[in-house]
């Protein structure tokens, strides 16, 4: 296979971290028998100190064109001024709609090598697989916002919109998704207070009636699910839900395995490329220390093999080395806990050698 890949480093961390999952996409090339040709381009804060926009067009162009796009990470303490005219942060926002990613794909998989580093007791933890479906380009971090005075008191608004046709599709890819692993689906929503969320829930429970009623269907509001993720994680296959809730949803089930450092995500539209990223932020307190955790970033890069570029073998085989590597005892200092520790290059070096 030839593929064209859009690699956005980003800020802070994201440089190291995309670099090790390059070298690791480089190896499976070599490995299987493929050709990938790579395209780096500005995206997040480094593109506004060189450009002024946290998204250029010629970013924009090169993944539209591209087979799959691989992102480190954006933004950092310098960016952080809440007066400025644009943010890292935008540029990540406005990648999505551009490319029309509306799904957002994040395993919570528990690593049994890890178990020591989970937050929460071995017995709890076991068994979590967990495949969230966040709506991405909907809801209320795109709703109508705005800010002004009222009876005299400064005060601010964004509203929460879905439409029926975007409820549709990602509880579709969900459920598609639950087909293939063990058939059960779980729907969060705010039911009880909010008015999208009825509409979410009316919606979803329609198609799954119609179009999946052989999955096992449960709805859950999303309060309950923020306990139920802490008290019985592993009682959930696939989880959809909308945009802020998965978004919270998301970090708070990030811990289970016991580091950002482990997770990756997908964020996937009808047709067109992929982006793939790991969940954490730029970590710009430990940027260029090489220190950081490449794996999230290199299983994101599977994910790209097997969403993207349909190479399962491939996708399977990147997976497996960074269990035996993990196996091995080899560590970064987030999921160490106090012991000892490699850095982001061995641990990428560590991961290819066992690729090659």
């Amino acid at each position: 296979m030839k593929a064209n890949l859009v690699l956005l480093p980003g800020d802070g961390i994201g440089p190291e971290i995309v670099e090790s999952a390059k070298s690791v996409l480089e190896v499976v090339a070599k490995r299987f028998g493929h050709e990938f040709q790579y395209t780096s381009c500005l995206i997040g804060g480094i593109a506004i100190d060189e450009t002024g926009d946290p998204l250029p067009q010629d970013t924009v162009d090169a993944c539209r064109q591209s087979d799959a796009i691989l992102l480190g990470a954006v933004g950092g303490p310098k960016w952080d001024d809440p007066n400025a005219k644009t943010r890292p942060e935008a540029g990540l926002l406005r990648i999505r709609k551009e490319l029309g990613l509306f799904a957002n794909l994040r395993p919570i998989k528990m690593f049994d090598q890890l178990a020591d580093a989970s937050p929460l007791r071995p017995d709890i933890i076991k068994g979590t697989d967990i495949l969230f479906f966040r709506e991405l380009t909907g809801g209320i971090y795109f709703g109508q916002s705005g800010s002004g005075e009222v009876d005299g008191h400064e005060s601010a608004y964004q509203s929460m919109v879905y439409s029926v046709p975007e409820v549709e599709r990602i509880v579709r890819l969900a459920a598609k998704a639950a087909q293939g692993r063990d058939n059960r689906l779980t729907s969060v929503d705010k039911a009880n207070v909010l008015e999208p969320s009825r509409l979410w829930r009316r919606t979803a429970a329609r198609v799954m009636a119609d179009e999946f009623p052989e999955v096992q269907y449960d709805v859950v509001l999303v309060d309950a699910m923020a306990m139920h993720l802490i008290n019985r994680p592993a009682d959930f296959d696939v989880v959809v839900t909308g945009n802020m809730f998965g978004d919270i949803l998301t970090d708070e089930a990030s811990m289970l395995p016991g580091s950002l450092g482990m997770l990756p995500s997908a964020s996937l539209g009808d047709g067109g490329p992929g982006l793939y990223e790991p969940i954490h932020g730029s970590a710009p307190d430990i940027a260029g220390k090489g220190i950081a955790n490449p794996l999230a970033t290199i299983l994101a890069s599977a994910m790209l093999l097997r969403h993207s570029l349909d190479l399962n073998e491939e996708a399977a085989a990147v997976e497996s080395a960074v269990q035996e590597v993990l196996a091995d005892g080899l560590r970064t200092a987030d999921i160490a806990r106090g012991g000892d520790s490699v850095s982001t290059e061995v641990m990428g070096q560590a991961v290819t050698a066992k690729l090659a």
